[in-house]
């Protein structure tokens, strides 16, 4: 398997993280790394995003990646912060050769079927479909999906922990991104843990 997808097959739900206080950042990936869920995306859509990464990559177990990376700048901020894998919203050349020449494990974001092909061309098979409900839901991953029998997904967008089994049913998901685990706020760690543990077991 390539880096990437042993990432993606790591847990069939990978949370989707906006942390906008670092303290509990070590605390909540704890409480999700002992639900079950130990790949972690967090997303560079806050001020303190790359402090987080590295607090939770301390985490024994965690897996720590960063998502919304949007060019070559932010992916060299990620990984000077520690990230083991990066997530973007889109698919661009110039962030993609980056992504392969830093050899570190990507997976871009595609709505359409040009998108995959432009991935595919630039030597990818592995991609996150965004916003997966918002572009159509299920049918249209299945629709898209189709012509292309070598590419694997993880929706992301719009996924909740009823719809998460549904997705996960399809043959050309690997997993799912997920930001219902960690609602905003001040942390309930319990609840967390909680939805990380029937997150790790979806539709049991």
């Amino acid at each position: 398997m390539s880096p990437i997808e042993t990432i993606m097959r790591t847990a069939p739900v990978i949370p989707v993280l906006v942390i906008d206080e670092v303290r509990y950042a070590a605390a909540i990936a704890e409480a999700l790394v002992k639900g079950g869920l130990r790949v972690l995306e967090v997303t560079l859509r806050t001020a303190d995003a790359l402090e987080v990464i590295r607090e939770m990559k301390q985490v024994e177990g965690a897996i720590v990646g960063a998502g919304t990376v949007l060019n070559e700048h932010a992916l060299a901020d990620a990984l000077e912060a520690g990230s083991e894998f990066i997530v973007s919203p889109g698919l661009t050349e110039g962030l993609t050769k980056a992504a392969l020449a830093a050899e570190v494990p990507y997976l871009p974001g595609i709505a359409t079927s040009s998108d995959i092909m432009r991935g595919l061309d630039l030597g990818l098979d592995r991609f996150k479909f965004f916003p997966a409900e918002a572009n159509g839901g299920i049918p249209a991953l299945k629709a898209i999906a189709a012509p292309f029998g070598m590419a694997r997904f993880c929706p992301t967008g719009g996924i909740t922990a009823a719809s998460a089994a549904d997705w996960l049913a399809l043959e050309p998901v690997l997993c799912c991104g997920g930001s219902w685990l960690v609602p905003k706020g001040v942390p309930d760690l319990a609840a967390i843990e909680a939805a990380a543990r029937a997150a790790a077991a979806p539709g049991q």
